[in-house]
């Protein structure tokens, strides 16, 4: 068997255990349903959500509004932390004024200024693209920063020897270069934005799969908490494995001699 097949298989097993401990601590050790639901009941729980929705809306409804607000964040994020880290690597005097701001907002918990952001902007959706957009800003800009930082010397003054010009060095020499710490940036971000979205609609939403785990806690509906924990751990390896797919095909040399 291939590698790659086996430990896909050995993954596999794993969660297959999982599933048949929980099934057997919830049949077995009389624990209440309220406790621990077990399996079938978030089975029938997904039936009925799938069918009736939750609260107005259906599951993919509460997923799809997740989403639109977790990609515009991070759109955003993309398009402006990756330059800027970028152009840091590059001028150390820009670093060196960036550096202070990013080192100050970078250990705060998010939550802890996020109300200071739906005091401003409400609890509508810029309030939680703004708080996304500062969560994932700074793993993106720290990575490129990085990703310019180990390039060696000789490959600009080779490019240079070759007449190459600044904006060709930048394209063609250390964006390549960058590109596989910029890639560990996205997915570091991304999982940290996904985690904080989830946050931020259990704070102030009306809807999202984060705001469904709260408000089914406040009524004592495991099987809605525990679907709604799948189903964010199903999409976050979904999320996570369409980036690594991408960097396999845009960084295809990462790891080659």
């Amino acid at each position: 068997m291939k590698p790659y097949w086996e430990h896909k298989l050995i993954s596999l097993c794993a969660c297959l255990a999982i599933v048949l401990a929980w099934w057997l601590v919830s049949r077995f050790a009389g624990l209440s349903e309220i406790i621990l639901p077990s399996p079938e009941a978030v089975g029938r729980r997904l039936s009925r959500v799938l069918s009736s929705g939750y609260k107005g809306h259906g599951l993919f409804e509460h997923l799809g509004y997740s989403l639109r607000r977790l990609f515009t964040a991070y759109g955003l994020a993309v398009v402006t932390a990756i330059p800027v880290g970028l152009l840091s690597g590059c001028l150390p005097r820009l670093r060196t004024a960036l550096d202070p701001l990013i080192s100050f907002y970078r250990p705060l918990p998010p939550l802890a200024y996020y109300t200071v952001l739906v005091l401003w902007m409400g609890i509508d959706d810029g309030s939680k693209v703004a708080l996304l957009y500062l969560a994932g800003f700074w793993p993106l800009y720290i990575s490129s920063v990085a990703g310019v930082a180990r390039m060696r010397s000789d490959y600009t003054n080779g490019a240079k020897t070759l007449g190459a010009g600044p904006f060709q060095i930048f394209l063609y020499v250390i964006f390549p270069v960058a590109l596989p710490d910029i890639f560990v940036g996205l997915r570091t971000s991304l999982g940290f934005m996904y985690s904080t979205l989830v946050a931020a609609e259990m704070v102030a939403a009306v809807s999202g799969i984060g705001w469904m785990v709260l408000d089914a806690s406040k009524y004592l509906q495991s099987d809605v908490i525990f679907l709604g924990i799948i189903v964010m751990g199903l999409t976050g390896i979904l999320l996570d494995a369409a980036l690594n797919l991408v960097e396999k095909k845009v960084v295809f040399w990462k790891g080659r001699e």
